[in-house]
This record gives structure tokens, sequence and C-alpha cells, in this order.
């Protein structure tokens, strides 16, 4: 759910492009705008108006296409709209019709009794609920901030994570230099949709495209190196916890092991890289997300490398090799 409550102007506020445009403008009912929206799901009210209010989910966005604006024509034709008498209720967040469809007269003027707003699309009912429900599930999400750079390498986004001064961002220009991209730097917003699928972005869109870099200052990555090395969001797939280097610390050289960090109840695979001079981290990284993608693909290095050791010592091979050929003494 929302940290703050979203109304239905804020729906309304929205700048949404392309697949993800609503082109919702509201008819009737602007004193209801400041009514907030509470639940993410919608509501096709067939049954509502003709009656039947058991079950009735009056706390939706209530979606109207051909068949329920035809019924309500229908209803102020014979002049029988009794039956929509409950139809609003104080719960309810707004109606929107679909197709460019108006309502009837009298609905209107319900609408205007009760404050609820009348909003209107020209999209289908079908392509207008698909939308809705996409946006409002990002918006509902359950999310958090941190500290991080997120990256994307050869397709996959990793988090750059570690105290101030190890190196993330300097690591994340060099990875922009190879080729690759940046969706944000310093405050990441991590929004948990669907269940399982981590989505990071700038926690603000306006500077999630600046990078600071000590002794350098603020640089603009779109504007240096063209709108290709930058993107807005991306799933984050692979954590990257950079550390100096710890001598007494005993790192992992075979990686037989996945490590874990769960992030809004999702476990992400995390890898630990030590910082120290000579170390080419973006290269390290670059092979860390392409090791991930083959992980994905079925294949794992680190297993196949242990089970080709295992094979090759009951074969025999490992003992010759230990003991040597006793027939040379």
């Amino acid at each position: 759910m929302a940290d703050k409550k979203f109304t239905v102007l804020d729906l309304l506020d929205l700048d949404l492009s392309g697949h993800d445009a609503l082109h919702l403008k509201c008819i009737a009912g602007r004193r209801g705008l400041p009514r907030a929206i509470t639940n993410p799901e919608i509501n096709r009210p067939g049954l509502a108006l003709s009656g039947f209010y058991e079950n009735y989910a009056g706390d939706r966005m209530q979606v109207f296409g051909r068949g329920e604006a035809a019924y309500l024509t229908k209803l102020h034709n014979e002049k029988s709209s009794d039956s929509i008498k409950n139809f609003f209720r104080p719960e309810m967040p707004c109606c929107v019709f679909t197709y460019n469809l108006e309502p009837s007269e009298e609905f209107r003027q319900m609408a205007e009794d009760y404050c609820c707003p009348i909003l209107q699309t020209d999209l289908t009912s079908t392509e207008f609920s698909t939308r809705i429900i996409r946006v409002c599930s990002n918006i509902f999400a359950p999310h958090k901030t941190l500290h991080g750079v997120l990256v994307e390498v050869y397709g996959i986004g990793i988090l750059l994570n570690g105290h101030s001064g190890v190196g993330k961002s300097e690591t994340a220009l060099e990875l922009v230099e190879r080729g690759h991209r940046l969706v944000a730097d310093d405050i990441i917003e991590i929004r948990c949709v669907n269940g399982n699928t981590l989505l990071g972005r700038g926690a603000n869109t306006m500077i999630s495209h600046h990078m600071e870099i000590r002794g350098l200052g603020i640089i603009n990555i779109s504007k240096l190196y063209g709108v290709g090395a930058i993107r807005n969001q991306k799933e984050v797939q692979l954590i990257v916890q950079l550390e100096e280097w710890d001598s007494s610390k005993a790192y992992d050289r075979l990686g037989t092991e996945q490590n874990y960090k769960e992030l809004l109840g999702v476990k992400v695979p995390l890898i630990e890289i030590p910082v120290r001079p000579g170390r080419n981290l973006p290269i390290i990284i670059e092979a860390a997300a392409m090791n991930e993608r083959l992980k994905d693909m079925g294949y794992n290095s680190a297993k196949e490398f242990n089970q080709n050791v295992l094979k090759w010592i009951e074969t025999g091979d490992a003992k010759a090799a230990l003991y040597g050929n006793d027939n040379a003494y």
C-alpha cells in the first residue's frame, strides 16, 4: 500500500506515456477528486446496476464499458433508476467510462449529488483495465529506498552496495564507459511488483542519471554518454557487495554455494567482491553478470567444475598424479 493517500486527482495527474497512458479526464463530480483510492483493483458494476448488491465491491474503481453504459441508457429511458440509488458509496473512489462513452444525465446528476468523480477515457474496456491494473500495482507495491548504484550489465540489473567511498560510483562510471547502462546513483527506490519481481529506479527521477565522482563533482551521464547509456528502471537480479579487502576473512573461491540477500521478501543472489589496488572491478562485475545469465539458462560453472573434479578422483587419475608411477622406481 502506498505510504501517503493516493487520490483520484493524483491518478489524473500521473505523467504516463506509451503503453501506460490512461487518457483520463473528469467530466462530472469534480468535488470528489480528493477521494482516496485505497484498493488497486477494479470492478465491472453490471450486477450492481441491476439491483444485486450482495458482495458488491463498492470500494473499487467502477469501470463502465459499452454494456454498462447501454444498461444505464435503458434505465434512463424506462425511468426506472431505483435500482441504482444504492450504487454510489462513500468509499467509492470514482467511475470510469471507456470508449469515450457518456453517462446518462440522471446518472451524472447522482454522481454530482454524491460527489463521486466521473472519468472518461477513449481506451477500450479491456485495454484500460490492463493498464490501470499495471499502474496501480506499481503505485501500491511494497517499496523501500536504499543507498547504492543500480546498473544494467549485459541485460542483468546489478545493485552495487558498499560503504561510502568504496568505489561504487567510479565502478559504475567505468561500466558505462564500457557500454553498459546506468539506472540510478546514490538513492535507489526498490518496488516489489507481482510479489516476486524487484524493480529499481532513482528515488528522484530528476537527478537519478546524475553521478557524483569525488574530485570531479556532479556529472550528467545522459549528456556525456548519450541516452543509450541510461534507462529509467530495471529489475534487480544481482547484488554486488563491494568491501575493503580483509586479509583475515575467507572469501569464496569456488562459488559452489550461492548467497542471497532478502529485499521486500524476495531473495536476490549476492556476491561479495573485495576491493584492493590492482583489481579490475568492472571486468569482474561483467564476468559476474555473464555468469548469472548462464545460471538462468541452467548452467553453473562452479558446480560443473566440482563434478569434474569428483569424476577425476573416482577414475584414479588423481592418485596416479599424486604418487607418481611406481614402475619408475
